[in-house]
């Protein structure tokens, strides 16, 4: 069985296992080394149900990923715009877990009054970039080499979508 619910406390572990898990593939995240429990509560302390909700997906009881909103840029005239973050557990990579967590906070962002997503994703990340698309995301930016990750330099693809209003 598959449940939805925004995540708790106790869910942090699960949450930072989850996205540290992605680390070494260098083809999610930025980040270089696994983070902490204790580094993430500030970021997660960010996330509430009213305005920028982080669900988790259960299937069967077990935690099968997360998406979260987070603010772009720090201004109030971009309140309408969120960010989006989609993880998958490895062991739920491939099985449409994905697919429906986009669907579970696209399907929220009416609610919360956000009317355009963006999806800062390396241009190298093909799975993720499929995931965009098939939502209907379309490339709006592209910045050419801007990471370098182990040695290699990496381009960053941001994606937009414009929701109803």
């Amino acid at each position: 069985m598959i449940e939805f619910s925004y995540a708790q406390r106790d869910d942090l572990p699960d949450i930072v296992a989850i996205y540290n898990s992605t680390i070494a593939g260098r083809m999610v995240t930025a980040d270089l080394e696994p983070v902490t429990v204790e580094s993430r509560i500030p970021w997660f302390e960010e996330h509430t149900p009213d305005k920028r909700p982080l669900w988790v997906m259960r299937v069967d009881g077990q935690m099968a990923g997360w998406v979260s909103l987070s603010s772009f840029y720090g201004r109030p005239a971009y309140d309408a715009t969120a960010e989006v973050s989609v993880y998958v557990s490895e062991a739920y990579r491939g099985t449409g877990a994905g697919s429906r967590l986009m669907e579970k906070i696209i399907q929220d962002c009416s609610r919360i009054q956000v009317t355009t997503l963006l999806g800062f994703v390396f241009g190298h990340n093909e799975p993720s970039l499929r995931l965009l698309r098939k939502f209907g995301f379309e490339q709006w930016g592209y910045y050419p080499e801007i990471a370098v990750l182990d040695g290699k330099k990496r381009d960053l693809a941001v994606l937009g979508k414009k929701l109803d209003a």
